[in-house]
């Protein structure tokens, strides 16, 4: 029989993949694209000036008001309100950072881009520390170590318990809603002097734009120092290979990934800024409850790129499955989807791909790509068609990837402009994040997709820190289990906990996908608990066939799964169990989870165990 054609990927004006590869002696491979890269910028703050009088009247960003209609910023207001910002902070004679505790909205933007139009530091932390945290321990860390100037929230009121243990002494306190705090309505009515233009001229590339924290999932936040000129390199990197040039079809996005994380912050908002595109900032999570209103966006904006973490594209193809509407919306402009901050499976993949052909007759191009906090959110990316998912892509023009044996695969090592220099006030950190040739030391792990052709890219193979070994001696890659694991237990599962360290054998933990497990369930009632739902025997029996079937090609004891629970409490913040982007952090979540994994192993069988059919 004839394998059925498949019908063309929409085609996109980006660069085939081009690498210069150097196979060292010591084992080592030192890879670099084949692409130049050209001038960077010294300032992040000119692209929006760029962008502004290219496009005054075009959309910058947009943000429902009050959950009614959009409120959109053109970039001709953007300028004249960050310069107000700019003009107010000289005014005060503020020396030290900016502090923002708030999610992402307008004014969060024009606070972030006046300061550091006057030379100020950006300190953006997550809302979480703030309003889901019960010991406020990591924010009281983050303020005592940046000693801000002037710190901003949306709300003084939802933010207020979380100010009450902040010493704010000479700190001045800007709210957007609020009774005792200066106002930011006044601070946007302040009168540019020349004094903007001159402060704005002083930037330069070694001027610290933001501090931005790693999640701290395995302790207190790391400050990564993030220079101009690291955050310009980024996009001149990304938009090298990854920039479609088309001045008439700008980039429009409606994307909820935080400005605190470097995803957010960094990729998507500092590209928008550089393009002239628009950003509808959405107040959507990729959790029950909330996920309802990225759908109901969705069905009035309609993108031309969507980026999500893998668990909100499942979410989202389970609403375009069952809405015509919403589908042929969502699709009309879409020119690509992206997934970061965890590997996809590959059952999300082929959804997209059938729903696509379905609605506009052509495959969309899923793209991916690997960065991080310390190196500005860009290091690979995938920019060609590809079918296979786990691939992150080769390097970006302008930095070089080291590729250290370790095992099977390689520890990656990255250098470039877009590097930070070291973590804030961490000399102990710096000594040893960094090879004796200044390459960055990641602590994860790649292997080439295809070992006969380094052009299909690299492949993520997890964090080096959350390989064990079992009690035989046999090593098991985690992140790469993990990735099986999803693909074989979708669509009821959405994330997974891999045991087995020093045990006989691999276990897991997960976290069930309640829509899609109630849809088996369907003779409880509508009420019915996260425990009943899970506990129903059709879930059961239909977690153990998937099981049984992933173990049928599956024999080794390094990757047979023998046995899981369904988890119902969800991760924690304050136990370093999750990052606000929805990345698990396995050896936390399982030390925190310790009483779980014991009865996961426990003799006589715990009744809540599943057992592989």
């Amino acid at each position: 029989m004839d394998t059925p054609v498949k019908p063309p990927f929409l085609k996109l004006d980006r660069p085939e993949p081009a690498i210069d590869v150097d196979r060292r002696d010591d084992g080592s491979i030192v890879v670099a694209s084949s692409y130049k890269l050209g001038p960077i910028a010294d300032n992040l703050c000119l692209f929006l000036r760029r962008s502004a009088a290219d496009h005054p009247d075009r959309t910058f960003l947009a943000k429902r008001h009050g959950g009614g209609d959009w409120r959109r910023l053109s970039y001709a207001d953007a300028v004249a309100g960050s310069d107000a910002v700019t003009q107010w902070l000289l005014d005060r004679s503020v020396d030290r950072p900016v502090m923002i505790l708030s999610e992402n909205s307008i004014e969060h933007a024009l606070m972030a881009l006046g300061a550091m139009a006057a030379g100020l530091t950006v300190v953006p932390v997550s809302p979480a520390y703030s309003l889901l945290s019960q010991d406020f321990g990591k924010l009281r860390y983050i303020f005592d170590l940046i000693r801000p100037g002037v710190v901003f929230v949306q709300d003084e009121a939802a933010y207020g318990r979380a100010l009450d243990v902040l010493d704010l002494t000479g700190v001045e306190l800007v709210a957007v809603d609020g009774a005792s705090a200066t106002s930011f309505a006044d601070i946007a009515q302040t009168a540019p002097g020349p004094g903007v233009a001159r402060a704005l001229a002083n930037v330069d590339g070694d001027t610290v734009a933001k501090i931005l924290f790693t999640s701290g999932s395995t302790g207190m936040p790391k400050g990564v120092v993030n220079t101009h000129r690291m955050l310009c390199a980024a996009q001149e990197m990304a938009a090298a290979v990854g920039e479609e040039k088309d001045p008439d079809r700008p980039t429009v996005i409606l994307d909820w990934l935080p400005w605190h994380h470097t995803f957010g912050g960094n990729a998507s908002f500092n590209a928008i800024m550089r393009g002239a595109g628009t950003l509808y900032i959405d107040d959507g999570r990729p959790v029950p409850g909330r996920f309802e209103t990225t759908i109901a966006n969705l069905r009035e904006i309609s993108p031309t790129r969507f980026s999500s973490v893998p668990a909100a594209l499942a979410m989202l193809a389970d609403a375009l499955e069952k809405d015509g509407a919403l589908r042929a919306n969502f699709f009309k402009n879409l020119r690509g989807l992206l997934y970061g901050g965890a590997s996809m499976p590959q059952a999300t993949y082929d959804r997209y791909q059938a729903l696509a052909i379905d609605t506009i007759g052509l495959r969309i191009p899923f793209a991916s790509g690997y960065g991080m906090t310390e190196t500005s959110s860009v290091n690979t990316a995938i920019y060609w068609e590809t079918e296979r998912m786990g691939v992150i892509g080769l390097p970006f023009p302008g930095m070089q990837l080291k590729l250290v044996p370790f095992g099977d695969k390689y520890e990656v090592r990255v250098r470039g402009p877009h590097v930070m220099a070291g973590y804030l006030e961490r000399p102990d950190l710096n000594e040893t994040v960094f090879d004796e040739e200044g390459f960055f030391k990641t602590g994860d792990a790649a292997r080439w997709a295809d070992p006969d052709d380094p052009l299909q890219g690299l492949a993520f193979a997890g964090r080096v820190a959350e390989e064990f070994k079992l009690a035989s001696g046999t090593w098991v890659q985690a992140g790469a289990l993990r990735i099986a694991a999803l693909n074989a237990l979708a669509p009821l599962v959405q994330d997974t906990l891999v045991a087995g360290q020093d045990r006989n054998f691999v276990g897991l933990l997960a976290w069930p996908n309640l829509a899609a497990c109630r849809a088996l369930a369907d003779d409880l009632p509508a009420g019915a608990s996260a425990d009943q739902v899970v506990a129903h025997p059709a879930v059961r029996r239909a977690v153990a066939e998937r099981l049984a079937r992933y173990n049928e090609t599956h024999g080794a004891g390094s990757t047979r799964l023998n046995r899981m629970m369904l988890m119902t409490e969800p991760p924690s913040i304050d136990g370093h169990e999750i990052t606000d982007k929805q990345y698990i952090n396995q050896r936390a979540a399982l030390d925190r989870r310790a009483d779980l994994v014991e009865r996961l192993y426990a003799s006589p069988l715990d009744a809540d165990v599943i057992l592989s059919e």
